[in-house]
């Protein structure tokens, strides 16, 4: 198993040494994972702690990752859920969406935003991203808005948060809900407030490899009291308010069900790592700048190299770190890139296949592959590095000594 030398809790600036060490292509002598969740002890006490209360599904530990999440983000409520997918899907089905009903979505982005589209009925609209940075363009948005389209749904793609305030507006305009994609995004921030507390609900994921983790798992938050109502309620069967307390003191053995649901809630094994997580998520932050500062400045100017460059690189929650390839100006392609990085021990990954590009969407919403140019070529060339807040200085640079060498060797 990989060690990780502990960092100190001020980082050094880069140095000439680290600059020397990416000019002569040093590897990794062993194997640097694209991602590794970083589990504290006191993660793994409260788990422990959880196992021996005899309470391991939904109950008091989710409800304090909760209140605690509504305070980070700063609203009203926040749900916690299965997955950042159920938050959409719950939140969608909360808004009554059905056959007829239109969503405006990022065509730029991971299967489940459109997927929970589908599971209502309503129908996913897809537009092009930005020029300069794959979020949703504005522009696009405007001109796909109909009088059908019931909900515009932004993707803050690697953490960088889309243009809200013009997203809003529009949204405002036609009649819309926002509802926001920020599985990449915490903690990022727009115009001075935390993403979570703009749009009208915004869904969040704590996978495995997102910026902090419950295994599995996902959080709504919102400030509209029905609607939290609501998604509360329909996570976990649709059955009737406060339902996990059936089985405490205060509890009884009636409960009835109001409305249709699904099974979608949080276990307090996962909110009892959140909950630590979550106290973790401003060091962890500050460790991804590091690694993106080191990055920033080593990759800069390798020729054939494009480095991520999102629209306010300040309020970026820095999820991913991705790079992309121009082919034209190489002897090789973006996968055998991929191929050599891992050859150097250094694992990798590709965020995000378009979805106008997956056959199933592609027949399914009449979509080719010419489609949304700029999502098209954003997606070419496109590798995500290793980010994680395990990382040390040295790791991030043997990365950058790796791709700098294989890029020169490469070049054409």
């Amino acid at each position: 198993m990989r060690t990780f030398r502990p960092q100190p809790k001020e980082a050094p600036e880069v140095t000439s040494e680290a600059n020397t060490a990416a000019a002569t292509g040093t590897r990794l002598d062993e194997f640097l994972p694209f991602h590794r969740p970083h589990l504290g002890e006191e993660e793994i006490a409260e788990v422990v702690d959880t196992l021996r209360s005899g309470w391991l599904t939904m109950g008091p530990k989710t409800a304090l990752f909760e209140e605690k999440f509504a305070a980070k983000v700063g609203a009203s409520h926040a749900v916690a859920v299965a997955s950042c997918t159920a938050a959409l899907h719950l939140a969608l089905d909360a808004l009554e969406l059905g056959p007829g009903d239109e969503v405006v979505t990022s065509t730029y982005t991971f299967t489940s935003t459109v997927a929970s589209i589908l599971y209502t009925g309503a129908t996913p609209v897809l537009v092009d991203t930005e020029a300069s940075y794959p979020n949703m363009d504005p522009g696009a948005v405007e001109k796909a808005i109909t009088e059908q389209t019931r909900v515009i749904l932004p993707v803050h793609f690697a953490g960088a948060p889309c243009n809200l305030t013009r997203l809003g507006q529009l949204a405002d305009d036609c009649g819309a809900v926002l509802l926001e994609d920020a599985a990449h995004a915490l903690p990022a921030s727009y115009g001075g407030r935390s993403i979570g507390s703009i749009g009208h609900a915004t869904a969040f994921s704590f996978y495995a490899g997102k910026n902090i983790t419950t295994g599995e798992g996902g959080m709504l938050t919102t400030d509209d009291d029905e609607l939290a109502a609501s998604v509360r309620m329909k996570r976990l069967h649709g059955i009737s308010r406060d339902a996990w307390k059936r089985y405490t003191a205060e509890g009884s053995w009636y409960y009835e069900v109001e409305t249709r649901g699904f099974k979608y809630n949080m276990t307090d094994i996962q909110a009892a790592i959140g909950i630590h997580q979550l106290d973790r998520i401003d060091g962890f932050d500050e460790r991804r700048r590091r690694i993106v500062s080191i990055y920033d400045e080593l990759l800069g100017g390798v020729p054939g190299l494009v480095v991520p460059h999102p629209p306010d690189r300040d309020a970026c929650a820095w999820h991913l770190y991705v790079v992309r390839v121009e082919e034209d100006r190489l002897a090789c392609t973006r996968s055998d890139i991929i191929e050599m990085l891992k050859a150097d021990n250094i694992g990798t990954s590709v965020h995000f296949i378009p979805i106008h590009m997956h056959p199933f969407y592609a027949e399914r919403l009449g979509c080719v592959r010419g489609d949304f140019p700029n999502a098209t070529s954003a997606y070419q060339g496109a590798i995500s590095l290793p980010l994680f807040p395990a990382m040390t200085d040295a790791d991030a640079t043997a990365v950058c000594a790796s791709l700098r060498r294989i890029m020169e060797e490469q070049a054409r």
